[in-house]
């Protein structure tokens, strides 16, 4: 297995444990913003697995929606992932720090609602990505 796609396959089933992970808490209905900061990183590392399955040697920086124009330029279905990126993004701070919202704290603002969106998103997701790296010759464990 060469670099790229054992780089790519790293990086894809550590996001396909935290997308099992974030299922679960959504169905145990607890640690929303915990939920959906993990939904946050697991569209970050699927999106990642698949520039490095294009031969990226590094992938620096966190935005989903930056890593998705940036594979839309290689595949145009990453565009239809644009809006689902932008929420997951705006949930990469917000959900961490309690000076990430103007009141209360993470775990007191966020709900089972929003973690349902950002699984939802992460969901779309996936169902590209997973088609992308097959595509490309990545054997996934899932």
């Amino acid at each position: 297995m060469n670099i790229p796609t054992r780089e790519a396959k790293r990086w894809q089933d550590q996001a396909e444990d935290d997308l099992r992970f974030t299922q679960w808490i959504r169905a145990e209905g607890v640690f929303f913003d915990k939920g959906c900061f993990l939904a946050q990183q697991a569209g970050e590392k699927t999106l990642k697995a698949c520039l490095y399955a294009q031969g990226r040697r590094a992938v620096i920086g966190h935005s989903l929606l930056e890593m998705t124009h940036e594979l839309s330029a290689i595949d145009a279905r990453f565009s239809d992932l644009l809006s689902a990126a932008k929420r997951l993004d705006r949930l990469y701070i917000s959900t961490r720090y309690p000076n990430g919202i103007p009141g209360g704290s993470p775990y007191q603002i966020f709900e089972l609602d929003d973690l349902h969106m950002a699984v939802q998103d992460l969901e779309v997701i996936f169902n590209l990505t997973r088609r992308f790296l097959h595509e490309h010759s990545i054997q996934l464990d899932t």
